[in-house]
């Protein structure tokens, strides 16, 4: 099912009655959610992304613009009428039911020509506990469940009803580290096999781009940027964007550029041909860093972590706005840990250029 959101706007009223200002949840959001696809809703806490899944489940009324679900405007329509399924961040549980009876919980007020027989709400509920791998544990109360089992029968449950369209309301934030992993993937799985359009809320920028087919990056009920997780990542549109993605975060540097060169505290690191002369921000990614006797970044070295396959260097520069520069480079690169400097040159794909004042990018001449 296609998901299409036109201008939608949220604005709350304001908690402090003295300054009667309004809260602008979410910002005149357009976007079109492709049929089947996985979509990644990811910002800070505070960024509107919640507010934006409630909207489209019908659970908070948009102040403006409109929702469709195929060429159906669902804007007004109840969110029992909608065919969404959703899941909570908390997963919402009963504790006295069964892992089966919360399962078909949903099936179970269903009305005239939707209402099912017992024994089809019984055959539906373990089609989605199977799909979910928890036809074993029909019986167990919540009490008795895992939180990742308690996060399968949630989807279980949103499932059970065959929605339109799964919302995920941050699932894997209550997980520890293990079973974020797993369920992410599980997530993904069930994700393909059902073919259902879904819409995943979170936080962390690792979730939202291993198992997304597109992410959108909101700050302050404002979309940022939209677009497959890997072009995001490489071709970020400002400073913000720039620096939430990527683990570990962007370096960022005071430049300035002059004359079509790119300058990091006075030294020339690399060419920016087309951009006027300015102050800037640099934007390094992590892996932009190459090793060089010769290289025009000096840095002051402090420290060496070896992790396997790759060597994460930790220095610092006077140039340096972030606390420190880590960059990561092949385990195969043999480095001194006992001098005081170190120096690089930079891959320019993973260097960006920001405007000092707006934080928008400033592409290069193509050479």
């Amino acid at each position: 099912m296609k998901v299409v959101l036109e201008n939608l706007t949220k604005i709350f009223p304001s908690r402090n009655k003295k300054s009667g200002e309004e809260v602008v949840a979410v910002n005149n959001f357009s976007f079109e959610i492709p049929d089947g696809k996985l979509i990644g809703l990811l910002g800070p806490s505070g960024c509107g992304k919640s507010t934006t899944l409630y909207m489209i489940c019908g659970l908070q009324a948009p102040t403006g613009g409109k929702i469709f679900f195929g060429d159906e405007d669902v804007t007004e329509l109840a969110p029992e009428n909608r065919g969404v399924g959703l899941v909570f961040q908390n997963y919402a549980l009963y504790p006295h039911m069964t892992v089966k009876q919360n399962i078909m919980f949903p099936l179970q007020n269903l009305k005239g020509k939707d209402k099912l027989e017992k024994e089809e709400m019984v055959k539906r509920a373990y089609e989605a506990a199977k799909l979910v791998q928890i036809d074993e544990l029909m019986d167990r109360k919540p009490s008795e469940l895992s939180g990742g089992q308690q996060q399968r029968v949630a989807i279980a449950r949103a499932l059970v009803k065959m929605p339109r369209v799964l919302l995920l309301d941050e699932p894997l934030s209550n997980l520890d580290a293990r079973l974020r992993l797993q369920t992410r993937e599980e997530i993904r799985r069930i994700q393909r096999e059902t073919k259902i359009t879904t819409v995943f809320v979170t936080h962390d920028q690792e979730e939202a781009m291993s198992i997304s087919d597109m992410i959108v990056v909101m700050k302050l009920g404002v979309v940022q940027q939209i677009g497959r997780p890997q072009d995001v990542y490489d071709n970020p549109v400002n400073l913000f964007v720039a620096k939430f993605l990527g683990t570990p975060p962007i370096n960022v540097f005071e430049g300035r550029v002059s004359d079509g060169k790119l300058y990091i505290a006075g030294d020339e690191v690399m060419d920016a041909a087309g951009v006027a002369d300015q102050d800037v921000w640099v934007g390094i990614r992590p892996e932009g860093f190459v090793l060089n006797a010769e290289g025009p970044l000096k840095c002051k070295l402090q420290s060496v972590e070896v992790m396997g396959r790759d060597v994460s260097i930790v220095s610092s520069h006077e140039g340096l706005v972030s606390p420190v520069i880590r960059s990561i480079i092949d385990a195969d690169n043999k480095i001194d840990a006992s001098k005081e400097e170190v120096r690089f040159s930079l891959k320019p794909h993973k260097t960006f250029i920001f405007n000092k004042e707006t934080e928008e990018r400033i592409y290069t001449e193509e050479k």
